[in-house]
């Protein structure tokens, strides 16, 4: 009888990618995977360690599953990814629910992990399995079980980050940064569109020094173009890219091609030059600045979306007016605010000059507060145009379809319900004329 395993995800798409090439590996194997927990012999947790909520929400989902071996069939847990690299041993005396420990370098091991875990159930006399091996021992790409869905893919394009910001754990957990050669990406991008992908979604720490290790220079557009080549493929969304890294040649290419959505993740963090400085960032205020002029003169509808840290270590009250000024001239679509997290293993874990929980919340929410603002002007905008929308489902209980615009990635920005003379199957792409605004999303009807 095959191991029954079910996977749990957590944190950011680029952990789901790996949780999906260990998936095709538990396959491959023979091994059942199961899609409730309640019904593994094996589950499988993939962490995340970024921030101090994000290692929250991992111990508590694996002390959540541990019911589970006290009242079903379960016998054993696997903690891997980020958690598991970052914390190795030391998982297994704060948490001995935990009966095997996978880091991210050994994706390769997940079968080992389960059948050793699995076998040696309840035998307190055994070692438990720990492999952590440096991250860059993991090969990159791999057969993968898309578990989005099918019509919307994530495409890993690199591996770990050189940046070594202050305040991130992620380069010493995820290893250098390291391309993967266009030739392998572009093979994978068809598989998954030959299988029903018509969204492709490119992910990595840093997309836009794409090719840098591999080509001498930075390809993302070189990149692009290849994938615009594949037929079927419909949207092509971008997704992490940092400023310095964004040329005229990039955006020219975004302007160029049909296929990739008008819409860029940008993380800026902050806008003032001496919490820039202190965070480690390459880029400037001027610089930000000088980034977003050339995008939206090249690309007036382009959709912008970032994120800022607020209250990170020396931040004074001069150097958030600042911050706050700066969002509320560049306007961007999409924004997100994250106060501070304290990580130790970071250089800002032993920076002077830290802030209170509470200025650091006052002034994110501060932040958020004008975002809501600008997101609502910026959706009123859209009354009266027609959007083309990937539908995501049908919500039964409003009567309505769901789905998102190229404005709009899964998970994290907004949604767009419409009404249709006939139930659409999901992935299906439509136009709406947008009728209404309710918070965050939009509302319309097919035509």
């Amino acid at each position: 009888m095959s191991i029954k395993v079910n996977f749990i995800s957590l944190g950011c798409p680029k952990n789901q990618l790996d949780s999906e090439v260990m998936l095709a590996k538990c396959v491959a194997a023979g091994m059942e995977i199961v899609q409730e927990d309640i019904n593994a012999d094996v589950v499988v947790v993939n962490t995340c360690a970024f921030i101090d909520s994000a290692k929250s929400e991992a111990i508590e989902t694996i002390l959540d599953v541990n019911w589970l071996r006290e009242n079903k069939s379960l016998k054993a847990i696997i903690c891997t990814g980020c958690l598991a690299q970052r914390y190795k041993q030391e998982l297994f005396t704060q948490l001995p629910e935990i009966d095997a420990v996978i880091g991210v370098g050994n994706l390769d091991n997940i079968t080992e992990a389960i059948e050793y875990a699995y076998n040696n159930s309840g035998k307190k006399e055994v070692k438990k399995y720990c492999r952590t091996d440096a991250p860059e021992a993991q090969a990159l790409g791999g057969d993968r079980v898309v578990t989005t869905p099918e019509y919307s893919v994530y495409i890993k394009i690199s591996e770990g980050c050189d940046n070594k910001c202050a305040y991130c754990i992620i380069p010493s957990l995820r290893g250098k940064f390291r391309s993967r050669p266009i030739e392998d990406i572009v093979k994978e991008a068809s598989e998954m569109v030959s299988l029903g992908a018509k969204e492709l979604i490119i992910v990595s720490q840093d997309t836009t020094k794409y090719g840098k290790d591999l080509y001498g220079k930075p390809c993302l557009d070189v990149l692009l173009n290849e994938l615009c080549k594949i037929d079927g493929v419909k949207w092509i969304r971008l997704l992490y890219c940092y400023a310095e890294e964004i040329t005229e040649s990039l955006v020219d290419t975004i302007a160029a091609q049909d296929k990739i959505v008008n819409y860029i993740d940008m993380p800026i963090q902050h806008l003032s030059d001496s919490v820039l400085k202190r965070m480690n960032r390459r880029d400037t205020k001027e610089l930000i600045y000088n980034k977003i002029a050339m995008i939206r003169s090249k690309i007036p509808d382009c959709v912008l979306r970032t994120t800022v840290i607020t209250g990170f270590p020396g931040e004074t009250g001069d150097d958030f007016a600042i911050l706050a000024q700066g969002v509320e001239e560049l306007k961007f679509e999409r924004l997100g605010a994250f106060a501070w997290s304290d990580e130790e293993g970071t250089a800002a874990h032993l920076m002077d000059g830290k802030l209170s929980e509470k200025i650091k919340n006052r002034r994110m929410d501060t932040i958020m507060l004008s975002q809501m603002k600008i997101h609502e002007d910026w959706n009123k905008k859209q009354v009266g145009k027609v959007f083309e929308v990937l539908c995501e489902g049908y919500d039964p209980a409003a009567g309505v379809h769901y789905g998102r615009s190229k404005y709009d990635a899964p998970d994290i920005d907004g949604k767009v319900y419409f009404s249709a003379p006939s139930k659409l199957k999901p992935g299906t792409f439509v136009n709406v004329k947008i009728t209404e605004v309710v918070e965050y999303d939009l509302f319309g009807s097919t035509i």
